[in-house]
């Protein structure tokens, strides 16, 4: 246990020690805390990630204490009407100071009413005010770039084309059918005349049901070049559309690594190791811009340069759900994937007592030969590495990692992150190629197990299949959405297994295999308009007061196909955890 304090006797210490985080520490007393009790200890989640130097895992608990501590903060917030319009991150951090008392640290992502400081916050990592002007014309320019490009993609003379193509294929197809059937009628005459006529007359004829058919050819020819000719300007336009796109989107990528770059030069990253590095020196592939905004880095490099010791940290999303709906109100998140989790490691490094984890998420074998590898996914974990550094551990390379030649090894086919169940390794590049082919030519069983969340009075259908044409937005990754135009045909077949109040629990199986496909197939309003329960993309937009969970109940529990080598039937099953 460690003793309180009050706000004198906290500035007083802090005063002798490092005056300069007097205005930054609250003693607990001030969240009604009198001490740190073994509460402190009770770990919600972790915020955990590899050191680059090292090579070693660390981590760092989201406790009870701190989240309790983290609704006082964001409760205060909404009380004096400080909630921003767009939604923000808000973090605290539990952490001893050099005499053994302990603090709480504030922190908000990104800027808050346009501010990156207020007081008693922890301020900003130091280097964006080198680059503040350069990186406000170059969000502003990219802002420009976003509403072209989103007019050029939603261009009405794209629907149009479709919709004209569609009526002149029709009338094409029409136009098709009818020469079927004179062609047929001709075909009669020719046998009738055979037998009525002959010589010059049947010659004569003969020659006039020819030319019959050479003007319906040519009917058909005209046809299509009047219809082309009337798509041509359509085509056009959106052919320079095309044109264009491709430049703004060169244009968007070179001016976001431009700002990245100068950004990723000037900021300063300390860990509690007392290393200093720039943030560039992190990632040999790049981050994103906006890395090191984030409430979390914000708290540990504080702290790590003043000499505090951290002991627990919560992070709760305040104001209007994110745009993309999957940060929601008063609900607690962990680091995200691609700004804050490639340098935790590094933040969290040198700590007095690191916690080194060797497997941050377990998975086990459930059968291999010499052509193939069966392995039970565990929520959480990638099935092959992610495009970022931070994105590397994965079902695959771990198994690349274990294995001689483990270069070999490829993923046949992918789980979400999210999903549980059964995956398939290939050992050989032939097994690879059959068992692809196999999943190609929907040879392959899948059977997946979720619950649905649905009002109680909204009875869902016992059987049926969704038949939802899926396309991924580019400026919404990475949710998909239903596209009737550019979607790709997607197939699920589904059954009711049972039903408890909201929720139903149903069994998926999927004919085609697209990204997301059971989850908006569940969620959609035309499939069965019922979520899976803990979908943070497609769940409700207040999840908090429907119970939510903090899992995906979704499991790919059974897996049937022919084995690559010996062509014998192979089944696995796995039990549904949930």
């Amino acid at each position: 246990h460690h003793r309180t304090f009050s706000r004198r006797s906290l500035g007083a210490i802090a005063v002798a020690v490092l005056p300069e985080i007097v205005e930054y520490c609250q003693p607990l007393s001030d969240f009604g805390v009198d001490a740190v009790v073994e509460t402190i200890a009770e770990v919600s989640a972790w915020y955990e990630g590899r050191c680059p130097h090292t090579g070693q895992w660390h981590r760092l608990p989201r406790t009870t204490l701190a989240e309790a501590i983290a609704r006082q903060v964001l409760q205060h917030i909404e009380a004096v009407g400080n909630l921003p319009l767009d939604g923000k991150m808000y973090g605290v951090l539990l952490a001893k100071m050099p005499t053994g008392e302990v603090a709480v640290l504030k922190a908000f992502s990104g800027l808050w009413w346009g501010r990156d400081t207020h007081p008693g916050w922890v301020p900003p990592i130091p280097g964006r005010d080198q680059v503040a002007l350069q990186e406000l014309q170059t969000l502003s320019a990219l802002e420009q770039i976003k509403t072209e490009i989103l007019h050029l993609q939603q261009l009405p003379s794209r629907d149009r084309y479709l919709q004209q193509q569609a009526e002149l294929q029709a009338q094409r197809a029409s136009l098709a059918a009818q020469h079927r059937q004179t062609k047929r009628d001709r075909q009669c005459q020719r046998e009738h005349l055979a037998a009525t006529l002959a010589g010059t007359a049947l010659a004569d004829a003969l020659a006039d049901l020819d030319r019959q058919s050479q003007q319906e050819g040519i009917a058909r020819r005209r046809l299509k070049q009047t219809q082309d000719a009337a798509l041509a300007p359509l085509k056009a336009e959106i052919d320079r559309a095309d044109a264009r796109l491709r430049l703004l989107k060169q244009r968007r990528k070179h001016l976001s690594r431009q700002l990245q770059d100068q950004m990723h030069r000037v900021y300063q990253l300390t860990n509690f190791a007392g290393e200093s590095v720039a943030l560039q020196q992190l990632s040999a592939n790049g981050l994103p811009t906006g890395t090191g905004d984030c409430a979390a880095p914000k708290l540990l490099h504080f702290a790590a340069r003043h000499g505090l010791v951290p002991l627990a940290i919560a992070e709760i999303w305040g104001g209007p759900p994110s745009r993309l709906g999957d940060r929601q109100p008063g609900q607690f998140y962990g680091p995200c994937a691609d700004r804050c989790q490639p340098i935790l490691g590094f933040l969290l490094s040198g700590l007095p007592t690191p916690a080194p984890i060797a497997s941050p998420l377990a998975f086990s074998i459930r059968y291999e030969d010499e052509a193939l590898i069966a392995v039970e996914k565990p929520p959480g974990l990638l099935t092959v590495p992610g495009r970022t550094r931070d994105r590397q551990d994965s079902i695959l390379s771990r198994l690349q990692a274990q294995y001689p030649n483990g270069d070999r090894l490829r993923a046949v086919h992918r789980l979400d992150q999210a999903t549980s169940g059964i995956v398939l390794v290939a050992r050989t590049l032939d097994s690879y190629r059959i068992l692809s082919q196999q999943f190609a030519a929907r040879q392959v069983h899948k059977r997946y197990e979720a619950i649905v969340v649905r009002g109680e009075r909204d009875r869902l259908p016992t059987t049926g299949t969704i038949d939802l044409p899926l396309w991924g937005d580019p400026t919404q990754r990475p949710r998909q959405q239903v596209h009737w135009h550019r979607g790709k045909p997607s197939l699920t077949q589904y059954r009711l297994l049972s039903t408890t109040g909201t929720r139903h629990r149903v069994e998926f199986r999927p004919i085609t295999g697209r990204t997301h496909q059971l989850r908006l197939h569940a969620a959609h309003p035309q499939g069965l308009n019922a979520p899976i329960l803990g979908d943070a993309l497609y769940g409700p937009p207040f999840p908090a007061a429907s119970g939510w969970s903090d899992r995906l109940h979704l499991h790919a529990g059974e897996l049937r196909f022919l084995h690559p080598l010996t062509q014998t039937p192979i089944h696995f099953t796995s039990p549904v955890p949930f």
